[in-house]
């Protein structure tokens, strides 16, 4: 299950953000945005996370999940397309070959949602991938 190593990445990265902060703040919320191409499943991605940060500066974190679609785009007709997962990669239009993917390979901290002494924040960790 690729799912632990993904989780552990991901709290290693909010670990590092968060002993950076001269305040260290109380994060309320993960945002992450999941491709359905990167063969992470998003239920056993909550379930790793959940049991990881049990005891930990995380604990009772709100892990957000946003899957994004498979969508390709097809240079020989110039159309875009979702392709069925695990059934059918090629256009339907001209069966030409996957090779342009759009959308859906996408593994990233969207942004965190935490609250210090003096106020509530989101967005200061934006756009960083997991994949440490």
């Amino acid at each position: 299950m690729h799912e632990t190593d993904m989780t552990k990445a991901l709290i290693m990265t909010v670990r590092d953000w968060w002993d950076s902060q001269p305040e260290q703040p109380k994060i309320e919320k993960i945002h992450l945005i999941v491709g359905q191409f990167t063969c992470v499943e998003p239920a056993s991605l909550q379930f790793a996370f959940e049991v990881q940060t049990r005891n930990t500066f995380l604990e009772q974190v709100e892990l957000v999940i946003r899957e994004t679609p498979l969508i390709a785009f097809c240079h020989t007709c110039k159309t875009e397309y979702k392709p069925q997962l695990g059934l059918q990669y090629n256009c339907p239009q001209c069966q030409s070959a996957m090779e342009d993917i759009r959308s859906g390979r996408e593994l990233k901290i969207d942004r965190l949602e935490y609250s210090s002494l003096t106020n509530t924040c989101q967005g200061a960790l934006q756009n960083v991938p997991t994949d440490k």
